[in-house]
């Protein structure tokens, strides 16, 4: 039987050897969910959901509607005792990778490719952005930096001012760039430069 924990590792090699430039976040909030991993690649948010043998589908349901709200794409990584199965659990559109013991460690494989999300909310996705790094996208557009407005109104001048492809490509390089250890220093600066804008 494989555990989450047995399965984290071992996956994110694979994903490194099946993807090549990749970050991986581990344990992102996203609407009433947590996604287990989000991977960003150079071009693509992709969500990942990991069902060990130890789960089960009782809060699947829910966490896939999030997931799909948030992402361009999205995978569930399963245990051997959910691959016969997991295909009637998640969208036609999700990827599914099976992870199964072999002799100490553990072997993935991709048993579906993941396709682009058609239910993928633009605003949500840019949502999971900090402040800081949607003002960067604003800099690199030539836009103004509207200091004085609130996050949500910053987010929805950015959907209607960059392109999309454009737009996708920007939100993953602000992913990879992301630096947890300076985040507090870069908010607090975020926030003494522009305090007295508002």
């Amino acid at each position: 039987m494989l555990y989450d924990r047995d399965i984290r590792e071992p996956l994110f090699e694979f994903l490194e050897e099946t993807y090549g430039k990749v970050r991986i976040i581990e344990e992102k909030q996203m609407g009433r969910s947590r996604a287990d991993v989000v991977m960003v690649v150079p071009d693509a948010v992709i969500g990942i959901e990991i069902k060990s043998d130890a789960d089960n589908y009782a809060r699947l349901e829910r966490q896939v509607r999030d997931y799909d709200q948030y992402f361009d794409a999205n995978y569930v990584v399963v245990g051997v005792s959910h691959a016969m199965h997991i295909e009637e659990h998640v969208p036609s559109w999700w990827g599914i990778i099976t992870a199964e013991p072999d002799g100490g460690r553990v072997d993935l494989y991709i048993l579906r490719k993941t396709s682009p999300n058609p239910k993928m909310v633009p605003k949500k996705k840019l949502g999971l952005l900090w402040r800081p790094e949607l003002s960067h996208i604003l800099e690199q557009n030539h836009l103004p930096g509207y200091r004085q407005k609130s996050k949500a109104f910053v987010v929805e001048k950015i959907l209607e001012k960059v392109p999309g492809e454009k737009l996708k490509v920007q939100v993953c390089q602000e992913l990879f760039e992301r630096d947890y250890q300076m985040i507090e220093e870069t908010i607090c600066e975020y926030r003494r430069k522009h305090r007295g804008k508002r």
